[in-house]
Parts: C-alpha cells; structure tokens; sequence
C-alpha cells in the first residue's frame, strides 16, 4: 500500500473538526499537514482525531496561523518553526519524521505568509519567509532521503492555476518576486507533484467566500506538495478533494493529496 500525504487548510479547526473527522474516514490519509487551525496547542481538537488512529503534533497560536501535523505513523521527530529568524513568533512551520522499512520519510507542515497588502511591511516579510525555506529546503536535500514540503504557500505557480490571471497581477500572490521565489524551490531539484501529473488548467484549491467564486469555479491553486527526488521518484497519484469545498461550512481550501510507493515500517 502507498503512503497517502495530505495537506489542508483548515481555516480554524474547532469550527471545522466534524469535516476534518468525516474527510480522515474517506480519503484515508496516513499523514496529514494541516494549516491555519487558528487555536493554541491545548484547544486543538486532539482526542478525536487521535480516536481515528493519528498521532498529533500541534504548533498553534491564539487566533492567528498554526499548523498540525497527523500520522498514523508514530514520529521519530518533530519540530517546529523554521530557522533564520529567532523574532518570528508567527506558528507557520512544522517538521516531522517518520520511519520507513529503507529509511525515514520528513514532512515539512507549513503555511507562508499571505505577503498583502503588497505596499505594507507583509509582503517584505512574505518574500523573507520564502528566503528562508528556500536555504532550509538547500539543506535538507543534501541528506538525500525522501522530503515533502506540504502546505498552503499563498503562491499561484502559474497563469493556468488562478481563474483570471490579469486580476491578480498586483496582487502579493501572483506577483513575479513571488513566483520566482517558488520556482527557485523547484530550481533545487523539488518537484510540484500535481504538476508531475497533469498540465491541465482550471485545477484549483481555494475559491473565495465572496462573489459566488466556488459557484463559478473561479479558483486559485496555492495548495502545494513539492517532493524532493527521493520522494518524487516514488510518486503513484495526485488529487484534489475538491468536492469538499461543497460542503456546509467548508473552509475555503480543499484537501490536496499525493500516493507515494514508499513502505512503512
């Protein structure tokens, strides 16, 4: 069976949780990163989703971010927030490793800065924050074991991956600082998984609550999975849960999901 690895954007976790348990029941992840679960680590939704099976590691912050990771797999390791900046207090990044039956298997959980209003100090932060994992990502591929970045990267790679490329141009996510921050990722030997599959357009992981964007299909895709070449050369399938987002009370994220032919231990 392939390892099934997972990444959501919850938008609050406490109000999501019975979506969050009934997608866990369907997709059946072995591993999940989630982000922006908007509590601290004592009022994460724990015992019900250890109840499914996961262990859970948290790095929450009181209304704001925070990130998750759930593993069937027990941990090896964990840690979180990501190095080049001691004064970051922001919970946007989350590490953990797992054993494998030849090897381990890192996950990175994280969750990049929106980088808006791009005139601010946010979006000078957005850009230092992608410095910064672009020299963490330098590194741990120099081990040479399989690694995922998984998370929501408030990056659009692509005209093909937000509905209307031309209303995005200003904009911190769209940006070409901001894409050339992401390709520089790939240009390391990562590899976007969905785009290992598919070049098809029109594929997206968030719609917007206003102007009936989900209703209209008018989406972005900013939800990633980027695999080193010990992960991408085992990579089975990719998904998008995207019928999610139809559910009462969605976030305005879906679940994105790549099938690795890597055995557990």
């Amino acid at each position: 069976m392939p390892i099934r690895v997972a990444t959501w954007n919850v938008n609050s976790v406490r109000q999501r949780i019975d979506l969050l348990l009934t997608w866990l029941k369907e997709c059946q992840p072995d591993i999940v990163c989630l982000q922006e679960i908007k509590c601290v680590d004592e009022a994460f939704p724990r015992l019900e989703i250890e109840a499914l099976g996961y262990n859970v590691v948290t790095h929450g912050q009181k209304t704001f971010n925070g990130v998750a990771l759930l593993s069937k797999l027990p941990f090896d390791e964990t840690k979180s927030g990501l190095a080049g900046n001691d004064e970051d207090a922001h919970a946007r990044f989350l590490e953990g490793v797992v054993t494998l039956k030849r090897g381990v298997l890192r996950i990175a959980c994280l969750y990049l800065p929106n980088g808006n209003p791009v005139g601010t100090e946010k979006y000078p932060y957005k850009l230092k924050w992608m410095s910064r994992l672009l020299e963490y990502s330098k590194e741990r591929l120099k081990t040479e074991e399989p690694l995922i970045l998984a998370g929501d990267f408030n990056v659009i790679p692509h005209a093909r991956d937000v509905h209307n490329p031309a209303a995005w141009t200003e904009d911190a996510l769209f940006k070409p600082e901001t894409r050339e921050s992401f390709q520089s990722l790939l240009g390391l030997g990562l590899t976007d998984a969905l785009r290992a599959v598919t070049d098809e357009p029109g594929l997206y992981t968030f719609w917007d609550y206003q102007a009936g964007a989900w209703q209209k299909n008018h989406g972005l895709r900013i939800d990633h999975l980027l695999l080193s070449p010990q992960a991408s050369d085992k990579l089975a399938n990719v998904g998008i849960d995207s019928y999610v987002r139809a559910w009462e009370k969605p976030s305005d994220h879906v679940p994105v999901w790549a099938d690795l032919d890597l055995e557990a231990a």
